[in-house]
Protein backbone atom coordinates (compact mmCIF):
# COMPACT_ATOMS: atom_id res chain seq x y z
CA UNK A 1 0.00 0.00 0.00
CA UNK A 2 2.33 2.71 -1.24
CA UNK A 3 1.34 6.40 -0.96
CA UNK A 4 -0.55 7.83 -3.89
CA UNK A 5 -1.29 11.43 -4.83
CA UNK A 6 -4.90 10.43 -5.42
CA UNK A 7 -5.44 9.14 -1.86
CA UNK A 8 -4.21 11.97 0.41
CA UNK A 9 -6.69 11.29 3.24
CA UNK A 10 -5.95 7.59 3.30
CA UNK A 11 -2.21 8.30 3.24
CA UNK A 12 -2.57 10.73 6.15
CA UNK A 13 -4.40 8.05 8.13
CA UNK A 14 -1.58 5.59 7.42
CA UNK A 15 1.00 8.03 8.74
CA UNK A 16 -0.98 8.54 11.93
CA UNK A 17 -1.39 4.81 12.52
CA UNK A 18 2.29 4.16 11.90
CA UNK A 19 3.15 6.77 14.54
CA UNK A 20 0.80 5.01 16.96
CA UNK A 21 2.47 1.69 16.14
CA UNK A 22 5.89 3.06 17.05
CA UNK A 23 4.57 4.31 20.39
CA UNK A 24 2.78 0.99 20.99
CA UNK A 25 6.14 -0.69 20.38
CA UNK A 26 7.64 1.20 23.32
CA UNK A 27 4.55 0.50 25.42
CA UNK A 28 4.74 -3.22 24.67
CA UNK A 29 8.39 -3.47 25.70
CA UNK A 30 7.71 -1.52 28.90
CA UNK A 31 4.82 -3.90 29.69
CA UNK A 32 6.99 -6.94 29.00
CA UNK A 33 9.72 -5.56 31.26
CA UNK A 34 7.13 -4.86 33.96
CA UNK A 35 6.26 -8.58 34.02
CA UNK A 36 9.69 -10.09 33.36
CA UNK A 37 12.53 -7.96 34.73
CA UNK A 38 11.32 -4.86 36.60
CA UNK A 39 12.28 -4.71 40.31
CA UNK A 40 9.30 -4.51 42.65
CA UNK A 41 10.17 -0.97 43.67
CA UNK A 42 9.48 0.25 40.16
CA UNK A 43 5.82 -0.83 40.19
CA UNK A 44 4.16 2.51 40.92
CA UNK A 45 6.35 4.54 38.59
CA UNK A 46 5.90 2.02 35.79
CA UNK A 47 2.14 1.95 36.31
CA UNK A 48 2.04 5.74 36.03
CA UNK A 49 4.25 5.71 32.92
CA UNK A 50 2.08 3.10 31.21
CA UNK A 51 -1.07 5.04 32.13
CA UNK A 52 0.51 8.15 30.60
CA UNK A 53 1.25 6.23 27.40
CA UNK A 54 -2.29 4.82 27.33
CA UNK A 55 -3.57 8.38 27.62
CA UNK A 56 -1.34 9.61 24.81
CA UNK A 57 -2.34 6.75 22.50
CA UNK A 58 -5.99 7.45 23.29
CA UNK A 59 -5.49 11.12 22.35
CA UNK A 60 -3.99 10.10 19.03
CA UNK A 61 -6.82 7.64 18.39
CA UNK A 62 -9.56 10.16 19.16
CA UNK A 63 -8.15 13.21 17.40
CA UNK A 64 -11.23 15.06 16.01
CA UNK A 65 -9.49 15.33 12.63
CA UNK A 66 -9.74 11.54 12.19
CA UNK A 67 -13.47 11.53 11.45
CA UNK A 68 -13.06 13.86 8.49
CA UNK A 69 -10.05 11.90 7.21
CA UNK A 70 -11.98 8.61 7.46
CA UNK A 71 -14.98 10.07 5.66
CA UNK A 72 -12.84 11.60 2.91
CA UNK A 73 -10.82 8.42 2.47
CA UNK A 74 -14.07 6.54 1.79
CA UNK A 75 -14.46 8.68 -1.37
CA UNK A 76 -10.93 8.07 -2.62
CA UNK A 77 -10.00 5.47 -5.30
CA UNK A 78 -8.78 2.76 -2.93
CA UNK A 79 -7.98 -0.79 -3.99
CA UNK A 80 -9.41 -3.86 -2.24
CA UNK A 81 -6.64 -4.09 0.37
CA UNK A 82 -6.84 -0.37 1.13
CA UNK A 83 -10.62 -0.70 1.59
CA UNK A 84 -10.04 -3.49 4.11
CA UNK A 85 -7.40 -1.35 5.79
CA UNK A 86 -9.82 1.57 6.04
CA UNK A 87 -12.49 -0.73 7.50
CA UNK A 88 -10.09 -1.73 10.28
CA UNK A 89 -9.06 1.89 10.89
CA UNK A 90 -12.71 2.83 11.35
CA UNK A 91 -13.29 -0.10 13.71
CA UNK A 92 -10.36 1.00 15.89
CA UNK A 93 -11.58 4.62 15.76
CA UNK A 94 -15.12 3.71 16.87
CA UNK A 95 -13.84 1.72 19.82
CA UNK A 96 -11.46 4.46 20.97
CA UNK A 97 -14.07 7.19 20.73
CA UNK A 98 -16.47 5.27 22.97
CA UNK A 99 -14.17 5.83 25.97
CA UNK A 100 -12.99 9.04 27.65
CA UNK A 101 -9.27 9.46 28.28
CA UNK A 102 -9.83 9.69 32.03
CA UNK A 103 -11.29 6.16 32.05
CA UNK A 104 -8.48 4.79 29.87
CA UNK A 105 -5.84 6.15 32.26
CA UNK A 106 -7.72 5.07 35.40
CA UNK A 107 -8.12 1.54 34.00
CA UNK A 108 -4.43 1.33 33.17
CA UNK A 109 -3.42 2.37 36.72
CA UNK A 110 -5.90 0.05 38.44
CA UNK A 111 -4.97 -2.91 36.24
CA UNK A 112 -1.22 -2.40 36.78
CA UNK A 113 -1.67 -2.08 40.54
CA UNK A 114 -3.87 -5.18 40.80
CA UNK A 115 -1.67 -7.31 38.54
CA UNK A 116 1.50 -6.40 40.46
CA UNK A 117 -0.07 -7.10 43.87
CA UNK A 118 -1.54 -10.38 42.54
CA UNK A 119 1.95 -11.82 42.05
CA UNK A 120 2.55 -12.01 45.81
CA UNK A 121 -1.09 -12.28 46.94
CA UNK A 122 -1.70 -15.42 44.92
CA UNK A 123 1.18 -17.28 46.56
CA UNK A 124 -0.13 -16.22 49.98
CA UNK A 125 -3.69 -17.38 49.17
CA UNK A 126 -4.70 -13.82 50.11
CA UNK A 127 -8.18 -13.53 48.60
CA UNK A 128 -9.19 -10.71 50.97
CA UNK A 129 -6.25 -8.57 49.86
CA UNK A 130 -6.82 -9.40 46.20
CA UNK A 131 -10.49 -8.40 46.39
CA UNK A 132 -9.54 -4.91 47.51
CA UNK A 133 -7.51 -4.45 44.33
CA UNK A 134 -9.90 -6.32 42.05
CA UNK A 135 -12.95 -4.29 43.03
CA UNK A 136 -11.82 -1.06 41.27
CA UNK A 137 -10.69 -3.08 38.22
CA UNK A 138 -14.19 -4.56 37.92
CA UNK A 139 -15.87 -1.20 38.48
CA UNK A 140 -13.84 0.40 35.67
CA UNK A 141 -14.33 -2.60 33.36
CA UNK A 142 -18.09 -2.33 33.88
CA UNK A 143 -17.94 1.36 33.01
CA UNK A 144 -15.96 0.49 29.87
CA UNK A 145 -18.58 -2.15 29.01
CA UNK A 146 -21.42 0.35 29.52
CA UNK A 147 -19.84 2.95 27.25
CA UNK A 148 -18.88 0.44 24.55
CA UNK A 149 -22.40 -0.97 24.73
CA UNK A 150 -24.00 2.44 24.27
CA UNK A 151 -21.73 3.20 21.31
CA UNK A 152 -22.23 -0.15 19.57
CA UNK A 153 -25.72 -1.24 20.53
CA UNK A 154 -24.33 -4.54 21.84
CA UNK A 155 -24.93 -5.99 25.30
CA UNK A 156 -22.28 -5.05 27.83
CA UNK A 157 -20.52 -8.40 27.76
CA UNK A 158 -20.77 -8.61 23.97
CA UNK A 159 -19.14 -5.18 23.74
CA UNK A 160 -16.14 -6.48 25.73
CA UNK A 161 -16.00 -9.79 23.85
CA UNK A 162 -15.96 -7.82 20.59
CA UNK A 163 -12.68 -6.17 21.63
CA UNK A 164 -10.95 -9.55 21.54
CA UNK A 165 -13.07 -11.52 19.08
CA UNK A 166 -14.63 -9.02 16.64
CA UNK A 167 -18.05 -10.14 15.49
CA UNK A 168 -18.42 -12.92 18.07
CA UNK A 169 -21.46 -12.72 20.37
CA UNK A 170 -22.27 -14.40 23.69
CA UNK A 171 -25.28 -16.08 22.07
CA UNK A 172 -22.92 -17.96 19.73
CA UNK A 173 -20.53 -18.74 22.60
CA UNK A 174 -23.52 -20.07 24.60
CA UNK A 175 -24.47 -22.31 21.68
CA UNK A 176 -20.97 -23.69 21.25
CA UNK A 177 -20.29 -24.10 24.97
CA UNK A 178 -23.76 -25.56 25.54
CA UNK A 179 -22.93 -28.28 23.02
CA UNK A 180 -19.59 -28.88 24.77
CA UNK A 181 -21.26 -29.15 28.16
CA UNK A 182 -23.42 -31.92 26.70
CA UNK A 183 -20.68 -34.31 25.59
CA UNK A 184 -17.45 -33.24 27.33
CA UNK A 185 -18.04 -34.79 30.80
CA UNK A 186 -18.79 -38.17 29.22
CA UNK A 187 -15.70 -37.98 27.02
CA UNK A 188 -13.51 -37.12 30.04
CA UNK A 189 -14.82 -40.22 31.85
CA UNK A 190 -14.32 -42.46 28.81
CA UNK A 191 -10.75 -41.30 28.27
CA UNK A 192 -9.81 -41.67 31.94
CA UNK A 193 -11.22 -45.21 31.97
CA UNK A 194 -9.21 -46.10 28.88
CA UNK A 195 -6.00 -44.56 30.23
CA UNK A 196 -6.37 -46.24 33.63
CA UNK A 197 -4.84 -49.40 32.22
CA UNK A 198 -1.79 -47.68 30.71
CA UNK A 199 1.63 -47.73 32.32
CA UNK A 200 3.16 -44.27 32.46
CA UNK A 201 6.63 -43.63 33.86
CA UNK A 202 7.05 -40.42 35.83
CA UNK A 203 10.26 -38.51 35.00
CA UNK A 204 12.67 -38.35 37.90
CA UNK A 205 13.87 -34.83 38.71
CA UNK A 206 15.02 -32.40 39.79
CA UNK A 207 15.27 -30.57 36.47
CA UNK A 208 17.41 -27.43 36.77
CA UNK A 209 15.79 -24.30 35.36
CA UNK A 210 18.90 -23.64 33.24
CA UNK A 211 18.56 -27.05 31.55
CA UNK A 212 14.82 -26.49 31.03
CA UNK A 213 15.54 -23.12 29.44
CA UNK A 214 18.02 -24.72 26.99
CA UNK A 215 15.45 -27.40 26.17
CA UNK A 216 12.79 -24.76 25.56
CA UNK A 217 15.09 -22.80 23.25
CA UNK A 218 15.82 -25.94 21.21
CA UNK A 219 12.08 -26.65 20.94
CA UNK A 220 11.54 -23.09 19.71
CA UNK A 221 14.22 -23.59 17.06
CA UNK A 222 12.57 -26.84 15.95
CA UNK A 223 9.32 -24.89 15.59
CA UNK A 224 10.92 -22.16 13.49
CA UNK A 225 10.99 -19.23 15.93
CA UNK A 226 13.13 -16.33 14.63
CA UNK A 227 15.55 -15.32 17.39
CA UNK A 228 16.63 -12.29 15.37
CA UNK A 229 13.12 -10.92 16.00
CA UNK A 230 12.34 -12.18 19.50
CA UNK A 231 13.53 -13.77 22.74
CA UNK A 232 12.45 -15.97 25.68
CA UNK A 233 12.41 -14.84 29.32
CA UNK A 234 10.72 -15.78 32.59
CA UNK A 235 7.62 -14.35 34.31
CA UNK A 236 4.98 -15.27 36.88
CA UNK A 237 2.46 -16.04 34.13
CA UNK A 238 3.66 -17.11 30.65
CA UNK A 239 2.75 -14.73 27.83
CA UNK A 240 3.75 -13.51 24.39
CA UNK A 241 4.10 -9.74 23.96
CA UNK A 242 6.19 -7.15 22.21
CA UNK A 243 5.59 -6.37 18.55
CA UNK A 244 6.04 -8.43 15.34
CA UNK A 245 9.51 -6.96 14.83
CA UNK A 246 10.51 -7.76 18.44
CA UNK A 247 8.46 -10.59 19.99
CA UNK A 248 8.90 -11.11 23.74
CA UNK A 249 7.90 -14.54 25.05
CA UNK A 250 8.01 -15.73 28.65
CA UNK A 251 7.67 -19.05 30.43
CA UNK A 252 8.09 -20.27 34.03
CA UNK A 253 10.00 -23.16 35.58
CA UNK A 254 9.39 -25.77 38.29
CA UNK A 255 12.38 -27.93 39.11
CA UNK A 256 10.17 -30.93 39.95
CA UNK A 257 8.50 -30.95 36.51
CA UNK A 258 9.79 -29.93 33.09
CA UNK A 259 6.69 -30.54 30.99
CA UNK A 260 4.76 -27.49 32.21
CA UNK A 261 7.55 -25.20 31.05
CA UNK A 262 8.15 -27.10 27.80
CA UNK A 263 4.50 -27.17 26.74
CA UNK A 264 4.03 -23.57 27.89
CA UNK A 265 7.03 -22.50 25.81
CA UNK A 266 5.70 -24.37 22.78
CA UNK A 267 2.30 -22.71 23.30
CA UNK A 268 3.83 -19.23 23.37
CA UNK A 269 5.96 -20.09 20.31
CA UNK A 270 2.72 -20.51 18.35
CA UNK A 271 1.73 -16.99 19.35
CA UNK A 272 5.23 -15.74 18.56
CA UNK A 273 5.38 -17.21 15.07
CA UNK A 274 1.98 -15.71 14.22
CA UNK A 275 3.25 -12.29 15.28
CA UNK A 276 6.58 -12.66 13.47
CA UNK A 277 4.84 -13.59 10.23
CA UNK A 278 2.16 -10.91 10.14
CA UNK A 279 2.28 -8.96 6.84
CA UNK A 280 5.27 -6.64 7.05
CA UNK A 281 4.18 -4.63 4.01
CA UNK A 282 1.19 -3.38 6.04
CA UNK A 283 3.06 -3.07 9.34
CA UNK A 284 1.93 -0.22 11.54
CA UNK A 285 -1.65 -0.33 10.24
CA UNK A 286 -4.59 -2.09 11.92
CA UNK A 287 -4.92 -4.40 8.91
CA UNK A 288 -1.51 -5.87 9.81
CA UNK A 289 -2.67 -6.90 13.29
CA UNK A 290 -3.68 -10.43 14.26
CA UNK A 291 -7.36 -10.80 13.41
CA UNK A 292 -8.60 -11.85 16.85
CA UNK A 293 -7.52 -13.51 20.07
CA UNK A 294 -9.43 -16.65 19.10
CA UNK A 295 -7.32 -16.88 15.96
CA UNK A 296 -4.22 -16.08 18.03
CA UNK A 297 -5.06 -18.92 20.40
CA UNK A 298 -5.64 -21.17 17.40
CA UNK A 299 -1.97 -20.69 16.57
CA UNK A 300 -0.64 -21.40 20.07
CA UNK A 301 -2.90 -24.46 20.29
CA UNK A 302 -1.90 -25.60 16.80
CA UNK A 303 1.63 -25.74 18.20
CA UNK A 304 0.96 -27.02 21.73
CA UNK A 305 -1.94 -29.41 21.21
CA UNK A 306 -2.18 -30.31 17.53
CA UNK A 307 1.61 -30.62 17.04
CA UNK A 308 3.37 -31.13 20.39
CA UNK A 309 0.79 -33.66 21.64
CA UNK A 310 0.90 -35.52 18.30
CA UNK A 311 2.25 -39.08 18.67
CA UNK A 312 4.76 -38.49 15.88
CA UNK A 313 6.06 -35.24 17.38
CA UNK A 314 7.19 -37.08 20.52
CA UNK A 315 9.86 -38.76 18.38
CA UNK A 316 11.28 -35.31 17.67
CA UNK A 317 11.19 -34.31 21.33
CA UNK A 318 12.91 -37.44 22.70
CA UNK A 319 16.47 -36.53 21.58
CA UNK A 320 16.01 -32.91 22.70
CA UNK A 321 14.85 -33.91 26.18
CA UNK A 322 17.71 -36.42 26.55
CA UNK A 323 20.26 -33.86 25.36
CA UNK A 324 19.34 -31.39 28.09
CA UNK A 325 17.94 -33.53 30.92
CA UNK A 326 19.89 -36.80 30.56
CA UNK A 327 18.73 -40.28 29.69
CA UNK A 328 15.96 -42.11 31.53
CA UNK A 329 13.24 -44.54 30.50
CA UNK A 330 10.56 -41.90 31.04
CA UNK A 331 12.00 -39.89 28.15
CA UNK A 332 11.16 -42.45 25.46
CA UNK A 333 8.95 -41.04 22.71
CA UNK A 334 6.06 -43.33 23.63
CA UNK A 335 6.18 -42.35 27.30
CA UNK A 336 6.59 -38.65 26.53
CA UNK A 337 3.47 -38.79 24.37
CA UNK A 338 1.57 -40.57 27.13
CA UNK A 339 2.69 -37.92 29.62
CA UNK A 340 1.60 -35.13 27.28
CA UNK A 341 -1.79 -36.68 26.62
CA UNK A 342 -2.76 -37.75 30.16
CA UNK A 343 -6.32 -36.72 30.94
CA UNK A 344 -7.20 -35.93 34.53
CA UNK A 345 -9.17 -33.08 36.09
CA UNK A 346 -6.84 -30.56 37.71
CA UNK A 347 -7.09 -27.20 39.42
CA UNK A 348 -4.86 -25.18 37.10
CA UNK A 349 -6.08 -24.06 33.67
CA UNK A 350 -2.67 -23.54 32.07
CA UNK A 351 -1.57 -27.05 33.11
CA UNK A 352 -4.79 -28.72 31.94
CA UNK A 353 -4.86 -31.38 29.25
CA UNK A 354 -6.73 -30.57 26.04
CA UNK A 355 -9.77 -32.68 26.99
CA UNK A 356 -10.48 -31.03 30.36
CA UNK A 357 -9.27 -27.57 29.30
CA UNK A 358 -12.62 -26.40 27.85
CA UNK A 359 -14.25 -26.98 31.25
CA UNK A 360 -11.88 -24.40 32.76
CA UNK A 361 -12.85 -21.91 30.07
CA UNK A 362 -16.60 -22.50 30.40
CA UNK A 363 -16.34 -21.89 34.15
CA UNK A 364 -14.54 -18.57 33.71
CA UNK A 365 -16.79 -17.43 30.88
CA UNK A 366 -19.95 -18.02 32.91
CA UNK A 367 -18.55 -16.14 35.92
CA UNK A 368 -17.07 -13.16 34.07
CA UNK A 369 -20.16 -12.68 31.94
CA UNK A 370 -22.40 -12.51 35.02
CA UNK A 371 -19.84 -10.18 36.69
CA UNK A 372 -19.75 -7.75 33.77
CA UNK A 373 -23.53 -7.77 33.35
CA UNK A 374 -23.87 -6.82 37.06
CA UNK A 375 -25.62 -10.06 38.04
CA UNK A 376 -22.97 -10.93 40.65
CA UNK A 377 -20.27 -9.05 42.60
CA UNK A 378 -16.59 -9.77 43.19
CA UNK A 379 -17.40 -11.28 46.59
CA UNK A 380 -19.59 -13.92 44.89
CA UNK A 381 -16.78 -15.33 42.74
CA UNK A 382 -15.32 -17.98 45.12
CA UNK A 383 -18.65 -19.68 45.88
CA UNK A 384 -19.57 -19.78 42.19
CA UNK A 385 -16.11 -21.07 41.35
CA UNK A 386 -16.44 -23.88 43.90
CA UNK A 387 -19.84 -24.94 42.54
CA UNK A 388 -18.77 -24.93 38.91
CA UNK A 389 -15.46 -26.75 39.56
CA UNK A 390 -17.39 -29.48 41.34
CA UNK A 391 -19.98 -29.63 38.55
CA UNK A 392 -17.59 -29.54 35.59
CA UNK A 393 -14.49 -31.32 36.92
CA UNK A 394 -15.51 -32.92 40.24
CA UNK A 395 -12.90 -30.96 42.21
CA UNK A 396 -13.17 -29.28 45.62
CA UNK A 397 -11.64 -25.78 45.62
CA UNK A 398 -13.19 -24.43 48.83
CA UNK A 399 -10.72 -22.11 50.53
CA UNK A 400 -8.08 -22.74 47.87
CA UNK A 401 -8.09 -19.31 46.24
CA UNK A 402 -4.53 -19.64 44.94
CA UNK A 403 -5.48 -22.59 42.74
CA UNK A 404 -9.02 -21.27 42.28
CA UNK A 405 -10.16 -17.79 41.26
CA UNK A 406 -6.72 -16.20 41.86
CA UNK A 407 -4.77 -18.45 39.47
CA UNK A 408 -5.14 -16.34 36.30
CA UNK A 409 -3.75 -12.90 35.56
CA UNK A 410 -6.66 -11.98 33.28
CA UNK A 411 -9.27 -10.54 35.64
CA UNK A 412 -6.73 -8.58 37.68
CA UNK A 413 -5.40 -7.14 34.42
CA UNK A 414 -8.92 -6.13 33.32
CA UNK A 415 -9.13 -8.69 30.48
CA UNK A 416 -12.85 -9.46 30.66
CA UNK A 417 -14.19 -11.10 27.51
CA UNK A 418 -10.92 -12.88 26.70
CA UNK A 419 -11.48 -16.36 28.15
CA UNK A 420 -13.86 -17.72 25.47
CA UNK A 421 -11.10 -17.14 22.91
CA UNK A 422 -9.08 -20.09 24.28
CA UNK A 423 -11.66 -22.73 23.45
CA UNK A 424 -12.70 -21.00 20.24
CA UNK A 425 -8.99 -21.19 19.40
CA UNK A 426 -8.91 -24.93 20.11
CA UNK A 427 -11.84 -25.39 17.74
CA UNK A 428 -10.21 -23.31 15.01
CA UNK A 429 -6.93 -25.27 15.44
CA UNK A 430 -8.73 -28.60 15.02
CA UNK A 431 -10.36 -27.23 11.88
CA UNK A 432 -7.01 -26.05 10.45
CA UNK A 433 -5.50 -29.52 10.85
CA UNK A 434 -8.59 -31.21 9.43
CA UNK A 435 -8.20 -29.03 6.33
CA UNK A 436 -4.45 -29.75 6.15
CA UNK A 437 -5.07 -33.51 6.27
CA UNK A 438 -7.66 -33.25 3.55
CA UNK A 439 -5.09 -31.52 1.32
CA UNK A 440 -2.14 -33.68 2.47
CA UNK A 441 -3.25 -37.22 3.45
CA UNK A 442 0.35 -38.00 4.48
CA UNK A 443 0.59 -35.13 6.97
CA UNK A 444 0.83 -37.31 10.09
CA UNK A 445 3.72 -39.32 8.65
CA UNK A 446 5.48 -36.07 7.68
CA UNK A 447 5.18 -34.74 11.23
CA UNK A 448 6.71 -37.96 12.63
CA UNK A 449 9.62 -37.59 10.18
CA UNK A 450 10.27 -34.01 11.34
CA UNK A 451 8.89 -32.48 8.16
CA UNK A 452 7.06 -29.59 9.80
CA UNK A 453 7.33 -27.15 6.89
CA UNK A 454 3.96 -28.21 5.38
CA UNK A 455 2.22 -27.21 8.63
CA UNK A 456 4.04 -23.89 8.90
CA UNK A 457 3.60 -23.07 5.21
CA UNK A 458 -0.16 -23.75 5.43
CA UNK A 459 -0.54 -21.55 8.52
CA UNK A 460 1.60 -18.78 7.04
CA UNK A 461 -0.29 -18.72 3.75
CA UNK A 462 -3.81 -19.03 5.18
CA UNK A 463 -3.58 -17.25 8.56
CA UNK A 464 -0.36 -15.43 9.40
CA UNK A 465 0.14 -13.46 6.20
CA UNK A 466 -3.50 -12.36 6.05
CA UNK A 467 -3.42 -10.20 9.19
CA UNK A 468 -6.83 -8.54 9.50
CA UNK A 469 -7.48 -8.29 5.77
CA UNK A 470 -10.61 -10.42 6.13
CA UNK A 471 -13.25 -10.37 8.82
CA UNK A 472 -13.15 -13.57 10.86
CA UNK A 473 -15.91 -15.61 9.15
CA UNK A 474 -14.42 -14.95 5.71
CA UNK A 475 -10.87 -15.69 6.88
CA UNK A 476 -12.04 -19.03 8.35
CA UNK A 477 -13.93 -19.88 5.14
CA UNK A 478 -10.96 -18.97 2.93
CA UNK A 479 -8.49 -20.87 5.12
CA UNK A 480 -10.42 -24.09 5.63
CA UNK A 481 -13.18 -24.12 3.04
CA UNK A 482 -16.00 -23.88 5.58
CA UNK A 483 -17.34 -21.79 8.45
CA UNK A 484 -16.35 -22.62 12.04
CA UNK A 485 -17.44 -26.23 12.47
CA UNK A 486 -17.17 -27.42 16.07
CA UNK A 487 -17.52 -31.06 14.96
CA UNK A 488 -13.82 -31.02 13.99
CA UNK A 489 -12.83 -30.41 17.62
CA UNK A 490 -14.93 -33.30 18.90
CA UNK A 491 -13.63 -35.61 16.15
CA UNK A 492 -10.05 -34.61 16.97
CA UNK A 493 -10.45 -35.44 20.66
CA UNK A 494 -12.26 -38.72 20.01
CA UNK A 495 -9.72 -39.78 17.39
CA UNK A 496 -6.69 -38.95 19.53
CA UNK A 497 -7.96 -40.29 22.87
CA UNK A 498 -10.46 -43.03 21.96
CA UNK A 499 -9.32 -44.07 18.48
Amino acid sequence: MSPSASTPSYDALCQRHQRKHRLQHLQAIASWDQAALMPGGGAQARAEALAEMDGLLHQLGTDPALKDLLDRAEQEPLDEVQRASLREMRRVWRSANALPQSLVEAKSLANSHCEHAWRSQRGANDWAGYVENLRPVVRLAREEARLLSEASGLSRYDALLDQYEPGMRAAEVDRVFGDLRGWLPGLIRQVMERQAGETVLEPQGPFPASAQRSLGLDAMRLLGFDFEAGRLDESTHPFCGGVPEDVRMTTRYREDSFLQSLTGTIHETGHGRYEQNLPREWMGLPIAAARSMGLHESQSLSFEMQLASHRGFAQLLEPLVERHLGRQAAFSAENLNRLMTRVAPGYIRVDADEVTYPAHVILRYEIERALMEGEIEVEDIPALWDVKMQELLGLDTRGNYRDGPMQDVHWGAGLFGYFPCYTLGAMYAAQWFAAMRQERPGLDAEIAQGQLAPVFDWLKTRIWSQGSRWETPELVQRASGEALNTAHFRRHLESRYLG
